[in-house]
């Protein structure tokens, strides 16, 4: 109960500072040679890549609905070495998206694709980690990117464009 309570705290008082550490483009590639392509499915339009390795079946349709999205200009599964990072782990993100600019009100969005939306099916580490995650992009939002940059959890595109409108 005690080690609960400071996590609780250290989260509540959790602030990112900015730092110089870029990733280069390569972080899209390294990965690539050790992937199993079978499970890449149908060839895509707006991916920065002809196909993406999903995880799930949900991952899956969310695919295939943002590939066909006249909203969306590019998106990327993004790889599994972009962490951020965060007082109970290191958080993987599962989508990047850039949208036409004047059609969606943020440019850019960070998605988490889960199969609940449900806290209660919602691991507490996760819970946590997502509570994380959400404090950094509204520091980047604050100090670069003028609330651009929107990061979700999300269980489908209809659920996605919901939470940018």
């Amino acid at each position: 109960m005690i080690k609960e309570q400071k996590a609780t705290v250290i989260i509540e008082h959790l602030a990112y500072d900015p730092i110089e550490d870029k990733f280069d483009l390569d972080i899209f590639t390294s990965g690539q040679i050790k992937q199993d392509f079978t499970k890449a499915g149908n060839k895509l339009q707006r991916h920065i890549y002809n196909y993406a390795i999903t995880d799930s079946t949900i991952e899956r349709r969310f695919v295939q609905e943002l590939d066909t999205a006249n909203e969306v200009v590019v998106y990327a599964k993004l790889p599994r070495g972009f962490l951020i990072p965060t007082p109970v782990g290191d958080y993987n993100p599962d989508w990047a998206i850039a949208f036409k600019e004047g059609a969606i009100k943020h440019i850019y969005f960070i998605a988490e694709t889960k199969g609940s939306m449900s806290s209660m099916e919602l691991r507490k580490i996760e819970e946590t980690k997502i509570e994380c995650v959400r404090k950094f992009f509204d520091s980047i939002n604050h100090r670069y990117a003028q609330e651009d940059v929107k990061y979700d959890v999300i269980d489908s595109f209809k659920k996605l464009m919901e939470v940018l409108q």
